[in-house]
């Protein structure tokens, strides 16, 4: 059978996505992109904001109309909307057989197979209801959704063939699950469950199995990287887990994500500024600047200490590209909060940068306080915080010219002798491009030394160094 599988949300979900094509093909299935050939589908869902939460029940409606005529005979919703949701899904969107939450992944398989079989039997016993003039609300109601969630604190699953969908070259290896912190605006602990470490050695021998099929570049992730261990180990153990990863054989570069500012300590910038495969890169959000606001927002750092995280990464790695996010419009947030944040950005000059106007999400404490921003508003303060790391980010770019840097190629643009490759200042899907010319052939992954040329707003422009 044809299995189509949408994988929506972080790249944490597209693990998880991994993970399950993994017990798919195991089992038996055919993956397919095809929605014209697919027989069933699975679609891995996001809710982490309304947009999010949107796109998730537009394509899980859109997928819904192909089970209704029968051309899929499954639609299994997973994933965070399915976690959060599960019986709105079930009672609204009748089309769905089966609705998996976040812990419960490794029950895919039996909710495939026993959908696929009540199909083959309410085929039958449909037939049966016509021939014999039976009451056919005994079939609508053997009919409803399979629902499948499980504990929250349950331990990350491990050691999981994972099918790799990113490009080759890179891949991202989690190691961690959930998240503590409980910031007001947050839905993450309630649908991910509080911080789990995946313990060190399965971690490793994860990155040894991706390095052994190929990537070079792991990029760590987590709702937060820098407590890795601490509820395992009892103190943080990524400085540690670094250097474990950068002595295994084949990989070239490690990149660090979700890193929270208070949990940075000196120990993991020696290993950041030591240890050449740890990329100088970080990305750390702080989501405001101002005082008050971090602390409705429930964050552990104010303006003062993030100062001096700033500048503590900046003189012990100089060269070092700090990407952060901003949340614009939380409740509360006034023209001086505002003005206090665009202040900061202008002074820090963040190297990366991504606002999102705040999405009151129910069930958030947020969500319950008093003046509330009205929309217009969040998106004008929203604009023009894009509009002044625009300034910033174009002429860091400017600046670049004439450097020579390393990079590692994405692939080749169709019809031209032009390259996409990314440096170590670009994390996928989210950074600028390096666009590199030349007449040589090159393969994705490998990684090439460029002389940078020019620029193209966010992107560099360059040619290859012999």
């Amino acid at each position: 059978m044809k299995i189509l599988f949408v994988s929506l949300g972080c790249d944490k979900n597209l693990v998880d996505s991994e993970e399950m094509l993994g017990d798919l093909t195991l089992a038996g299935y055919e993956i397919t992109d095809d929605e014209e050939l697919a027989e069933a589908a699975v679609i891995n869902t996001c809710c982490f904001i309304n947009d999010a939460k949107k796109e998730s029940i537009d394509s899980i409606l859109e997928l819904a109309e192909r089970r209704t005529s029968g051309q899929l005979k499954a639609l299994i919703v997973t994933g965070c909307l399915a976690q959060r949701y599960s019986e709105d899904i079930r009672r609204e969107i009748p089309e769905v057989d089966a609705v998996i939450g976040t812990t419960a992944q490794e029950s895919l398989l039996e909710a495939l197979d026993t959908v696929l079989k009540r199909g083959e039997y309410e085929t039958g016993a449909h037939d049966s209801a016509k021939e014999e003039g039976a009451d056919p609300g005994e079939e609508k109601e053997a009919s409803a959704a399979i629902v499948r969630l499980d504990d929250l604190k349950k331990k990350p699953r491990t050691n999981v063939k994972r099918i790799l969908t990113t490009a080759d070259g890179f891949g991202y290896l989690r190691i961690a699950e959930g998240c503590s912190k409980h910031c007001t605006y947050c839905v993450i602990p309630s649908i991910r469950g509080p911080y789990r470490s995946v313990p060190m050695e399965d971690v490793v021998r994860t990155a040894e199995d991706l390095a052994s099929r190929g990537v070079r570049e792991l990029i760590l992730v987590a709702q937060e990287t820098t407590i890795y261990g601490l509820d395992l180990y009892g103190k943080k153990m990524l400085p540690e887990l670094l250097r474990r990863l950068a002595a295994i054989e084949g990989i070239c570069w490690i990149r660090l994500l979700y890193c929270y500012p208070e949990e940075i300590t000196p120990g993991l910038v020696e290993v950041m500024r030591d240890e050449p495969k740890v990329l100088h890169y970080i990305d750390m959000p702080i989501q405001h600047a101002s005082d008050d606001i971090l602390k409705r927002m429930g964050r552990r750092t104010n303006r003062k200490e993030l100062e001096d995280i700033i500048g503590l990464l900046r003189r012990e790695i100089p060269d070092i590209c700090i990407r952060t996010t901003l949340i614009t419009g939380f409740p509360g947030e006034t023209d001086k909060d505002h003005r206090t944040l665009m202040s900061f950005v202008r002074r820090m000059k963040f190297d990366r940068l991504g606002v999102f106007a705040y999405s009151r999400e129910e069930g958030t404490p947020a969500a319950r306080m008093p003046k509330q921003v009205p929309a217009p508003v969040k998106s004008k303060r929203r604009r023009e915080l894009m509009l002044l790391q625009q300034q910033i980010a174009f002429k860091k770019a400017r600046g670049m010219k004439g450097r020579t840097v390393e990079a590692i190629v994405e692939g080749r643009i169709v019809g031209e002798d032009v390259y996409t490759s990314r440096t170590y200042m670009d994390a996928p899907g989210v950074d600028g491009t390096l666009f590199v010319e030349t007449g040589r052939d090159l393969m994705t992954g490998d990684f090439i030394k460029v002389r940078i040329t020019g620029s193209d707003q966010y992107d560099l422009i360059g040619e290859v160094e012999d």
